[in-house]
């Protein structure tokens, strides 16, 4: 039986308190400095239901501090703004009403500057708080709530920036957020090698003592058939033949809401993607560039991700042989946000056979797994526990962080989850097939 533990380090929980601080401050400024090129009007626009205006999630990040920690841990603390609870409070039905998801970017107040007082106050109001953490009366705890809000933060980071990419996308002036280097000749990639796993029983979940979110646990065991894995992603080039082949106008690989999903939102190519006189086009966080034949396929939904895998006669990885594989994967010279080129890369051509790669970074990764609990799953009490419990139906599993999410945030065992309809965030496919 082969074990939970990998080979890709984590990053260590902060211990002391000044670690801690230190820990908060830098989760909360780099929020901000994704922030750094935009101007007042980028932050308020919400071009579809499943976007958040900016605004929104510089307030939400820090509703969180407030209402899970500065309103319980410290005395007398008074919100700047009652109405806050209601206008940032996303889905916590334990701490009151939400305001309409669809309907945040109606609100042009609070303004852009008082969100900004809002994150100013509560940072000085947690500095208070952590710099006499070893006095509180349960300081473990203290801790351990803003450890979760800080990983909260970072996920929302990945969501601020998938967010304003879809607001950009659709303005005709072309706005982009961050400086990509100039278009490069396509070099070619590696061939797609095929790595084999013996498979077993083997233990699935996180079994470390540092920070994890409660879908990861708790470790069980489960049994894994051999299989194979792709060693890398698949490519915008490999992508454009399944385009050319004609299977957006064929039904035969599609599962049939995916095909009448197709025919419904008229999808033709991934997300942001036009073709011109001269090829295809899409929109990135850099701007509306050429599609790089060498580059990981990205904003791609569940269903096209699948009838990819069916049309090339293979299948998506379950996200226990994801997990196992992910054990042994190559990790260097990954893309996450840390590196704020917000794109994903691709693998060099000299990049050594026989391993995996782009495991990790780059583009979240479907699996065929839908999300449910684990055995023995079960909620944190209070509203803390609505965190991931709740939505365990109608998602898809999807492993290994993106070109937006931050290095310190991704583990192996760390599960995202979206309805397979869903294409906004950085998306993408790597293959798996039997061994028979």
């Amino acid at each position: 039986m082969t074990t939970a533990t990998g080979t890709r380090p984590q990053t260590p929980d902060p211990e002391s308190p000044a670690e801690l601080l230190t820990r908060y401050d830098e989760v909360r400024a780099f929020t901000e400095k994704l922030c750094e090129t935009m101007v007042p009007e980028d932050y308020v626009v919400q071009t579809m239901p499943d976007v958040s205006p900016t605004k929104w999630h510089l307030g939400h990040t820090t509703w969180f501090f407030e209402a899970f920690i500065l309103r319980d841990k410290l005395p007398g603390y008074i919100s700047p703004n009652p109405k806050y609870n209601l206008l940032f409070n996303s889905y916590y039905n334990g701490i009151g009403k939400q305001w309409s998801r669809p309907q945040r970017g109606l609100l042009s107040r609070p303004t852009v500057s008082e969100v900004y007082d809002f994150r100013r106050f509560a940072d000085e109001k947690m500095h208070d708080l952590l710099d006499r953490i070893e006095r509180d009366a349960d300081p473990d705890r203290l801790r351990e709530l803003t450890i979760l809000g800080l990983n909260h933060e970072q996920q929302h980071q990945e969501l601020l920036l998938t967010d304003i990419k879809h607001v950009f996308s659709i303005n005709p002036l072309n706005p982009y957020l961050v400086e990509l280097p100039p278009d490069q000749e396509p070099l070619g990639v590696p061939n797609m090698e095929f790595l084999g796993f013996d498979g077993g029983l083997t233990e699935i979940g996180y079994d470390g003592r540092q920070f994890h979110f409660d879908n990861e646990g708790p470790v069980h065991q489960a049994l894994v058939r051999p299989f194979e894995i792709a060693s890398r992603l698949v490519t915008n080039g490999e992508f454009i033949e399944f385009i050319e082949a004609g299977e957006y106008q064929r039904p035969a690989n599609w599962l049939d809401k995916g095909w009448k999903t197709v025919q419904t939102e008229g999808w033709l190519a991934p997300l942001y993607w036009e073709k011109t006189e001269q090829g295809w086009t899409h929109y990135t966080l850099g701007g509306r560039r050429p599609v790089n034949p060498d580059e990981p396929v990205v904003h791609v939904s569940y269903f096209e991700a699948d009838a990819y895998a069916r049309w090339k006669g293979m299948r998506l990885p379950n996200e226990h042989e994801w997990e196992v594989a992910a054990r042994e994967a190559d990790t260097p010279d990954a893309t996450f946000v840390d590196t704020l080129r917000c794109h994903p890369s691709a693998l060099s051509k000299d990049a050594p056979s026989g391993k995996l790669h782009q495991m990790f970074g780059e583009v979240w990764e479907w699996t065929m797994s839908p999300y449910s609990p684990y055995p023995g799953y079960a909620p944190a009490p209070g509203a803390v526990g609505e965190y991931n419990g709740k939505w365990m139906v109608d998602q898809m599993v999807l492993r290994g962080g993106s070109c937006a999410t931050s290095e310190s945030h991704i583990r192996p065992t760390y599960r995202n989850f979206f309805p397979a309809d869903a294409r906004w965030q950085f998306m993408g496919i790597r293959l798996a097939r039997d061994v028979r």
